[in-house]
């Protein structure tokens, strides 16, 4: 078997092993003034019982987000066997998983669980040769022709978004609404993560529609334990 269907063929296998959480956390590191203050906020997210976290750092600074990173994996936990999490349910082991955003060798070397990835980011063909098929791995997609493009990847889940209006990027694609997430729910059978703008009062409608997942960020900033708290109980 030629090594580039191998890998797809290795991802289908564990993606069909995989169950996301209902609340998918982004730790955004310009939310903070410090890793201090970082890794206290994720802290209190995995208080509440959020058990898959993605850190996002978009300054570039390859030494800071390392260092953050490798913080956050010896306070918060990860597995130690990435073979081993490709066939657990999430929070089997009472631990949360560390998602890196767009770098896959900082996931590598601060001993994450996985990768996600943007349009604009290594293609994910490119970072499963990276990371290998054990570890998990995200793409973002804005439209159903990204999606569809996707899907045929190794990835272990896809993104749809934004859904709403959202603040946390400078250039945002634009909004799909919950007809998007339908849509892209009929185009793949991969776990679906919905993400922009999805708050506490938009949350079940996304579900609804079709998500297996909200990541959020800007609605679990302010009292995080409580605002996580909050969140999976209207996710169930």
């Amino acid at each position: 078997m030629r090594p580039g269907l191998r890998d797809l063929w290795l991802g289908q296998i564990l993606h069909a092993m995989i169950s996301l959480p209902r609340l998918y956390a982004i730790v955004d590191s310009s939310a903070h003034e410090s890793t201090q203050g970082l890794v206290a906020y994720a802290e209190e997210l995995v208080a509440a019982g959020c058990t898959l976290l993605q850190y996002r750092n978009k300054s570039g600074n390859a030494r800071v987000m390392l260092e953050q990173a490798r913080e956050l994996r010896e306070r918060l936990g990860s597995h130690s066997n990435a073979a081993e999490n490709a066939a657990l349910e999430w929070g089997t082991l009472g631990s949360v998983r560390l998602i890196m955003n767009d770098r896959a060798d900082l996931c590598l070397a601060a001993e994450f669980d996985g990768v996600h990835v943007g349009q604009d980011d290594l293609s994910p063909a490119s970072v499963r040769a990276i990371i290998g098929p054990e570890r998990w791995l995200g793409a973002s997609t804005h439209n159903p022709e990204q999606l569809r493009e996707a899907d045929l990847t190794s990835a272990d889940y896809l993104a749809i978004g934004p859904v709403f209006a959202t603040s946390s990027k400078h250039r945002p694609d634009p909004v799909v609404g919950l007809e998007g997430v339908r849509r892209a729910r009929q185009l793949t059978r991969k776990p679906l993560v919905a993400i922009g703008g999805i708050t506490r009062a938009n949350a079940a409608s996304v579900i609804g529609a079709g998500a297996d997942s909200v990541a959020v960020i800007s609605d679990l900033l302010r009292e995080p334990r409580k605002s996580a708290e909050e969140f999976l109980r209207i996710l169930g």
